[in-house]
Formats: C-alpha cells, sequence, structure tokens
C-alpha cells in the first residue's frame, strides 16, 4: 500500500507539472489578447482647448446657446466688389496654354464680366438662407453650421444624424444639392425611404461663417473635439460623420476620438502613405500581378501608370499646399484684398480637381459640372468673411509635425467605416491599404464617375453611396 500511495503521488506531482504550467500558459495567453484587445480600441484622448481672443476666462461658464443665424448682405459690399472688380488688371496667357499654366486669364475675363454684369449675390444669398443657420460658440469661438430635418417622418421611421464636413477651397455650401437627396431619399427615388437623414453640415472654423481661431495649433484634432461637443450639443448621443478633403481627417479623428458616439464613418477621400518594402512590393508587382498583392484590376487602372499618377499628377496639383504648409499670410494678403485673384486661386482647383484632363481646354472644363452661379457662390462665402487666410492657415497647423509623430497616426480605426472610391479623384488607395487604418471596412464603392468635390459635383452618387452604407450597418 506504502508503495501504490507512493505510485499515485508521483502520477499525482507528475500531472501537476503538465497541468500547472498548462493553466498558466492559458491564463497568461488570455491576459495576453485581453491587453492586445485593449490596445486595439485605443482611442485619442478627447482633451479640451481654447481658441478665443486672450487667455480663457477664469470659472466663467461657456454660452451653450443654439443661435439662429442669417446671412445679409448690403449695397456697400456689393459696391465694393464692383469697384476690386472693374480696377483687376490680367497678365496675357501663353498661346495654347489652356489651363497648364494655372488658371487661364482669357477665360478669367469671361468669369469677371459674368460676376460683375450678372451674378446676382442677394439672390445667391436667399438661395443660402433657405436651409436654417446657426451659431453657437465652442472652447471661445462661433461656430456655424446647417441644420437640415427631413420635413415628413412616417410614424416609427427612426431618422439618423449625420454630420458632413467640407474641405478647402470648399464650403457648407458644397451639401447643398445633396441634403434634399438624404433628407427625403424616396422623393428622390432613392430607395424607398428605409434609411432617412437628418443633416448637419458645420463650418470648419477659420471658414466661411464660423469664427477663425485666436491661438496657434488649431488643427483636425481640435476641430473633430469641437464637432463632438457641437453633436452633444443638439442632443445627438450617436451619430453617421461623412466627409473627403479636410471633412475626411476631421471625420476620421472624431471616430478615434470618440468611437461610443461614432455609428459609422463614411468617406469619399483617403490619404494613406504606403512606407517600407512591402509597399515597394506591393507597388512594383501590382502592375503585373494584381491578386498577389491584395490590387483588383480597377485598382490598377486607377494607380498605373504610378509614377504619372501619384508622382507627377500629385506635384503638379500640389504646389499651393507647399505654401499653405508654411507661409500662409504671405500669399493670403493678395487673395484677401483681391477678388479676381481670391476666384482664380479657388476655381483653378474645381477644374483639373473634378477632371484631370480639364487640364487641357482653355476654360478649364469648369461649366462642364457646375453653373458659374454655383462657383462664384462658394467663392462668395469666402470673400465676404475674408476667411481665405485662416483656411490657408490650416495646412500650416496640420502639417507642423511629422504626420508619423501625430496622435492619430497611433490609433486605428474600429467603427463601420464606407469608402465612396471617385475615379477623377487626387489619388486613388485600394481597399488592401485602407485596411491598415480602417479596420470595419463595411461598404467600398468604385464610383462610376466623379473627382474632389463629389457632393457638389455627383451628389445623387454620393447620397446612393452613404444609404448603402448605413442599410448595411443598421440591419448588423
Amino acid at each position: 500500500e506504502s508503495i501504490l500511495s507512493r505510485i499515485r503521488s508521483f502520477q499525482y506531482s507528475q500531472k501537476n507539472a503538465v497541468l500547472v504550467p498548462a493553466a498558466a500558459l492559458g491564463v497568461g495567453g488570455m491576459l495576453v489578447c485581453w491587453l492586445m484587445s485593449r490596445r486595439k480600441i485605443k482611442c485619442i484622448e478627447m482633451g479640451d482647448g481654447w481658441w478665443g481672443s486672450g487667455k480663457r476666462p477664469q470659472q466663467e461658464k461657456e454660452d451653450e446657446r443654439i443661435r439662429p443665424f442669417k446671412i445679409e448682405t448690403s449695397d456697400k459690399e456689393i459696391e465694393d466688389l464692383h469697384r476690386r472688380l472693374d480696377q483687376a488688371r490680367y497678365t496675357p496667357p501663353l498661346e495654347g496654354a489652356a489651363f497648364h499654366y494655372g488658371f487661364n486669364s482669357n477665360y478669367l475675363q469671361k468669369v469677371v464680366a459674368y460676376w460683375r454684369n450678372q451674378f446676382d449675390w442677394r439672390k445667391q444669398v436667399e438661395i443660402l438662407n433657405k436651409y436654417p443657420h446657426f451659431h453657437t460658440t465652442i472652447e471661445g469661438i462661433d461656430i456655424h453650421f446647417i441644420h437640415v430635418k427631413p420635413s415628413y417622418v412616417p410614424h416609427g421611421q427612426a431618422v439618423q444624424p449625420l454630420l458632413m464636413v467640407h474641405g478647402w477651397p470648399g464650403s457648407f455650401y458644397e451639401f447643398y444639392k445633396i441634403i434634399p437627396l438624404l433628407t427625403e431619399p424616396a422623393r428622390h427615388g432613392l430607395g424607398d425611404g428605409d434609411v432617412v437623414f437628418e443633416v448637419i453640415c458645420p463650418s470648419i472654423p477659420g471658414y466661411g461663417f464660423s469664427e477663425a481661431p485666436h491661438q496657434k495649433g488649431f488643427d483636425t484634432l481640435a476641430t473633430a473635439r469641437i464637432f463632438h461637443k457641437l453633436m452633444k450639443r443638439l442632443g445627438f448621443k450617436e451619430y453617421y460623420v461623412q466627409g473627403g478633403d479636410w471633412g475626411s481627417r476631421i471625420t476620421t479623428n472624431m471616430a478615434q476620438m470618440l468611437p461610443e458616439s461614432v455609428k459609422g464613418l463614411h468617406l469619399n477621400l483617403v490619404f494613406i502613405i504606403t512606407k517600407g518594402l512591402k509597399g515597394l512590393i506591393q507597388v512594383i508587382f501590382g502592375a503585373y500581378v494584381p491578386w498577389l498583392v491584395g490590387f483588383t484590376r480597377e485598382d490598377v487602372r486607377r494607380m498605373y501608370p504610378f509614377m504619372q499618377k501619384n508622382v507627377y499628377d500629385i506635384l503638379r496639383e500640389s504646389g499651393y499646399l507647399h505654401i499653405q504648409a508654411t507661409k500662409p499670410d504671405t500669399a493670403g494678403c493678395g487673395l484677401n484684398d483681391s477678388p479676381v485673384g481670391l476666384a482664380a486661386y479657388i476655381l483653378e482647383k474645381f477644374s483639373t480637381w473634378t477632371d484631370k484632363s480639364y487640364l487641357h481646354k482653355d476654360d478649364g472644363g469648369l461649366e462642364s459640372k457646375y453653373t458659374l452661379d454655383e462657383l462664384l457662390t462658394n467663392v462668395m462665402i469666402y470673400w465676404v468673411t475674408s476667411s481665405i487666410v485662416s483656411s490657408m492657415r490650416f495646412y500650416k497647423e496640420n502639417f507642423s509635425q511629422d504626420p508619423g509623430l501625430t496622435a492619430d497616426s497611433r490609433v486605428g480605426v474600429y467603427v463601420p467605416t464606407g469608402i465612396a472610391a471617385f475615379p477623377q479623384e487626387i489619388t486613388h488607395v485600394p481597399r488592401s491599404w485602407t485596411k491598415t487604418i480602417f479596420k470595419n471596412i463595411v461598404s467600398y464603392s468604385f464610383m462610376p464617375r466623379g473627382g474632389h468635390f463629389a457632393a457638389f459635383e455627383e451628389p445623387k452618387l454620393l447620397a446612393q453611396d452613404i444609404i448603402h452604407f448605413v442599410r448595411k450597418v443598421e440591419q448588423v
């Protein structure tokens, strides 16, 4: 019996020698997985800020009222504009230059003649005021936004709040054609009305009718925080966000900052820079065996020849960026003083960013997709608010450090994400590349036509994709 008990004791100790380390390994593995999962949902700290003039008032509660706002004009404002238009000087373009050297001054004179003699700013102000405008003070500055609700909602129908954010050189006005498609989709043949939105379109601080920051350092993270505060102030706990250009980065930051508030993120522009050996291999082999590196045939069509489309074309279109990211106030002085210079600077982007081939047209193809009234209304928003300099400063604030060192560069996006890839966008990012940042892509659409200003140029296509995306998120 003594021998048998010793044998059993030995066997038990042997089992312990195996089970204890195995259990420890299992618990350790679970702990590692838990820690990894905690890392995955790491968020950007929301923080706080003050962008008003001078120091932040001590122990003074901010005025959180939502104040109705109306755009107005005057005889004096219009007379000053006309005087400046009449005094403009022009440099003749080179023969056959089209838009290769920038805005063709022969066509510019035609635009200015229309602006001076036919464009009716008072009428456009009425059009701008057809949607409800508001102001509210957040972090020391007045934030402008429009808030449009559906005119009719069937009983029991859920209305989805949607924040839409513009970029440069656009404005809240870019969304005027898409708003009715989103607030009354069934009326415009976009589904059976199972997805309906109320739309909030703010002006980025320093753009249009939003007050410019008075302090240095106002970047997309600060904007994201302010827009979260805006949505909370409007009574929303959860909402969808959508953006292109700067709006893309701002809404992405919003998803990284408060993922519990962002039900879904929809983008019509994604900027991702591939680095290292893996990116180089993908670029080299992508043209020949795209399936091997995760590219589709459509990716190849949009990305190659790679040097032409991703280096030369971008260099040609990004000279403004270097100026605005370094010394915006210098160039801004002339633009803020000359409406003709301002129009040329802004409208040139609506040419080649809408379609790269418009570079070869004498009129830049500007009236192919937009009317002069639409284009000049956007310019006027910059002119009457004197906001061109403050809008340009946004580049300085966001490119003041290595993008790889910013807080958002180290945080993934885990909220449901929809991407609409328009073929004439400045750059194309394949779905396989977007996955490095966006971890929960619900939809990725190759749009059939359109460029950088999607809501302004192809409102129905963009509205369809947003509705398709939200429908998929809501069905989960």
